[in-house]
């Protein structure tokens, strides 16, 4: 697979410039670029590689002196980081699934596969399941009872997709994601030991052993279009209404949505992310790495926050949090510098108090 300068340019929508001809076969970092490949320089720091590399052409961000690098063509993005989205999606082989139905799967014979989809071995799809046009379903794919997927999408090898889930077109996750688990939810005959001291923040007086007797999952996962599990990412079903996910939301590794949570359109859910259980997202909500969101909250459109934040009460919409409890930054921020002054502090204290001590009292 290879493509000319001209034919990228006409693809992703931008100019190109010297040898427009000239054929690419694959993308690289500019100090191991080789003659045929596509150096990715898209910032002056990265494009001063160039001449470690053997690159006859790059892409350079909008107004960059490609001439001065040596190379004989050059891509030229106003945004080269958005531009690698549609460069990537050319230069991707995939993984290589073959097409049709392998003769170990084991399909349903109510489940309704529409034209194109593929199945890898071992697969298994459950009563009722619809799966729409050009789908890949991989090996040891599991899809429950029920369940609905839309067209094109891609479920890597391993993928579990629980019975009654509803997912919308171009869906994709990655090795190990689960759709459709039971939530985590578990009751006492009486008030827990967890109960108390969630009403008293610490006193659990009177609280006594007991056993916990399961909750049930009834609802099922409705999921939208365009949306991406990572690696192990898991989200539960709900108690009884259904877990949502909206348009375009893409989840990394290990993410953990809980039962009854719903999360508007376009959010961006990074790794180790934990969503406890009836949390409601906004549109455009963008958690940072390990971030916790506590149960029952609520977080506005727009709202980002920083690594490993925990998320202890709602967040109004555009709010930037950090910390733990989760703060505003800048507010956070302040108090990690006060922090950091606390032993400067504590030594002038200590030198004043000698300072006094010695004082003469006659004086």
């Amino acid at each position: 697979m290879s493509f000319t300068i001209a034919e990228i340019a006409s693809a992703l929508g931008l100019r190109a410039e010297g040898d427009t001809g000239l054929r690419i076969s694959a993308v690289a970092e500019p100090a191991q670029a080789q003659a045929s490949d596509l150096a990715l320089a898209m910032k002056p720091e990265f494009a001063a590689q160039l001449t470690a590399g053997q690159a006859q052409a790059a892409m350079l961000w909008d107004g960059a002196d490609w001439q001065s690098y040596g190379l004989s063509a050059a891509l030229l993005a106003p945004r080269p980081r958005y531009a690698m989205s549609g460069l990537s999606a050319m230069m991707d082989a995939g993984a290589g699934y073959m097409p049709g139905i392998h003769e170990t799967a084991l399909i349903d014979p109510t489940a309704h596969l529409a034209g194109g989809v593929s199945v890898g071995p071992f697969a298994v799809i459950g009563a009722d399941v619809q799966i729409g046009a050009g789908s890949v379903i991989g090996a040891q794919v599991f899809v429950g009872r029920n369940s609905r997927i839309g067209q094109g999408a891609l479920l890597h090898p391993g993928v579990r997709i629980g019975h009654d889930v509803t997912i919308g077109d171009r869906f994709i996750a990655h090795f190990g994601a689960t759709v459709g688990a039971d939530g985590f939810s578990f009751v006492t005959p009486e008030p827990s030991a967890a109960e108390k001291v969630r009403e008293t923040l610490g006193d659990q007086a009177g609280a006594t052993a007991q056993s916990y007797a399961r909750i049930h999952s009834l609802g099922g996962v409705t999921i939208g279009d365009d949306v991406e599990l990572g690696a192990n990412a898991c989200i539960d079903r709900g108690t009884v209404r259904a877990t949502q996910v909206g348009n375009g939301c893409k989840f990394d590794n290990l993410a953990q949505v809980g039962h009854n949570v719903v999360i508007g359109t376009d959010c961006l859910i990074c790794a180790q992310v934990g969503i406890a259980g009836s949390s409601r997202l906004g549109n455009n909500v963008v958690l940072g790495g390990q971030t916790g969101v506590s149960d029952n909250l609520f977080i506005g459109d727009n709202v980002i926050t920083g690594g490993a934040t925990k998320v202890l009460s709602n967040v109004p919409a555009g709010r930037v949090m950090l910390g733990y409890p989760a703060m505003k930054m800048d507010t956070q921020l302040d108090l990690y510098k006060q922090i950091r002054r606390l032993p400067r502090l504590i030594a002038d204290v200590a030198t004043l108090k000698k300072a006094v001590s010695k004082t003469d009292p006659s004086d």
